[in-house]
């Protein structure tokens, strides 16, 4: 009964508002014909509410529409760009990433508020709690797809840095055996396509833009852009004022190659330095107690054996 309770409550709830926010012609419509007849006083001030209570309702979405859509999905031009340029960092560059990211959140939601209602219903909650379990349950559906794309930038932002070093290794010994830069990006995309997928489809789309017509330059700041990574910006700067102050590209790279080899050794340092913090969890948790228990195991139990043999020692 609570559960079917709550089901209709939610249906109730879900119909005032879609009504509340539906366009009102008939109240126009009214509006003019006591306008033209004359008939005022009751009907005016009914009419005042009504638009005191409009204005208050409009005035609730308004405040409410920037959470909802970052919460749920997105409605304006520039959000669904940005959502776009998410996947795209996240390397999900199909047509049809968008409608399934957001579609996962719908899916998600709504079996979120499935399962709220079945734990609620399993558990015996209370209204009020029920309430809450439904909420908090729908809220992480629609977070989880949010969560797992910034998980998967990250993973791919991480993979690029890691991939970078070599690529311009090979950037460098490509250009110094005398290929052109457009060549040499060509042939280092086709290279690591094996062991840097990643860089390597980036690398490929900057060549293909440039033999579309796009300058160079353009084709790698969309790289950069597409990729969001620091150290790709920094590349990108690099080879656009070797080009643009005609210094030589192989020294460049060569330079570049070398401070981002050093950034990755320092943060490959950082990490196992890090070790040590991260181990004191599990060993104060597990491997402590178990020290404990073999070591001193053995001491309690002859002392409950004495205890058992003689119980005035106890006292």
């Amino acid at each position: 009964m609570n559960m079917l309770l709550i089901g209709v409550m939610a249906i109730i709830a879900v119909a005032l508002v879609v009504y509340s926010l539906l366009p009102r012609k008939t109240n126009e419509r009214d509006a003019v014909k006591r306008r033209l007849s004359g008939a005022r006083g009751v009907d005016e001030a009914a009419e005042i509410s009504q638009q005191a209570r409009d204005s208050a309702t409009s005035e609730l979405v308004r405040k409410a529409t920037p959470m909802l859509r970052r919460v749920i999905m997105p409605t304006s031009d520039e959000e669904q760009t940005n959502l776009r340029a998410k996947l795209a960092s996240a390397g999900f560059r199909q047509p049809q990433a968008q409608t399934l990211f957001l579609g996962s959140k719908t899916v998600l939601g709504i079996a979120g508020v499935l399962a709220g209602i079945l734990a609620a219903f399993s558990l015996g909650l209370q209204l009020s709690h029920a309430v809450g379990a439904v909420c908090l349950a729908a809220g992480l559906g629609f977070m989880l797809p949010n969560i797992w794309l910034g998980m998967a930038i990250g993973s791919r932002k991480e993979k690029l840095r890691h991939g970078l070093p070599d690529t311009l290794d090979l950037m460098v010994v490509s250009v110094e055996s005398g290929l052109a830069l457009d060549a040499a990006l060509k042939r280092v995309g086709d290279e690591m396509a094996i062991v840097h997928p990643e860089l390597s489809e980036e690398m490929r789309i900057a060549t293909m833009e440039a033999q579309m017509g796009i300058p160079r330059g353009e084709a790698l700041d969309n790289m950069a852009r597409r990729t969001s990574v620091d150290e790709v910006r920094g590349l990108v700067s690099v080879i656009v004022q070797a080009e643009k102050f005609g210094t030589s590209i192989a020294k460049a790279l060569r330079n570049q190659a070398n401070v981002l080899r050093t950034k990755r050794q320092q943060a490959a340092e950082e990490r196992a330095q890090k070790t040590a913090v991260k181990l004191l969890i599990p060993l104060i948790l597990f491997i402590f107690p178990a020290l404990g228990i073999v070591l001193g195991g053995p001491a309690v139990l002859s002392m409950l054996e004495a205890l058992g043999e003689n119980p005035s020692l106890a006292h």
